[in-house]
């Protein structure tokens, strides 16, 4: 028997990331597991030194970035999530997304981490790495990729309504 009481969905705030977030709603519902949707956002002071020596980042401005998408965050959750099923919002500072997402979910001890990915392949691939493929590799729990806008599983709650009917 497959049991998940914590499901965490990772965005990067993309239509891969909401198709994962839909994929996270309906699992978390249909186990009456809790959800966070989590994200890792770029910790700025590393990328203040480069070829060109030391670049001077205003203090306060990683704390704007990471409030901003914490708020970017509690936007994507509805209210319904927060009450039926916990539903919280949770931001990181990280220089790498992969590694953060799979700390934060050993940490927790979350059961299934839902990531989406862009399918990116070849030189792009190459060059940008995959976050997904990364978690996938290093995640203390299984790790479910969705994929946009292949095939959809999750239908909008009208469609279902309507097939119930």
């Amino acid at each position: 028997m497959i049991c998940l009481t914590k499901i965490l969905v990772a965005t990067d705030f993309s239509e891969a990331s909401d198709a994962a977030l839909a994929y996270g709603r309906q699992l978390a519902r249909a186990f009456g597991a809790g959800l966070t949707v989590f994200h890792a956002a770029e910790n700025l002071a590393s990328r203040g030194y480069g070829s060109e020596g030391f670049v001077f980042i205003e203090p306060d401005f990683q704390s704007q970035v990471e409030a901003a998408a914490l708020e970017r965050v509690r936007s994507l959750i509805a209210d319904e999530d927060f009450q039926e099923l916990g539903a919280e919002a949770v931001v990181v500072t990280a220089i790498s997304p992969a590694a953060a997402i799979a700390e934060y979910a050993r940490r927790e001890q979350t059961d299934l981490i839902i990531v989406g990915t862009h399918g990116r392949s070849g030189v792009t691939h190459l060059m940008m790495g995959s976050v997904a493929e990364r978690v996938v590799r290093t995640a203390p729990c299984p790790v479910l990729t969705v994929r946009h806008p292949e095939h959809e599983f999750v239908l909008p709650d009208t469609l279902v309504a309507l097939t119930e009917a």
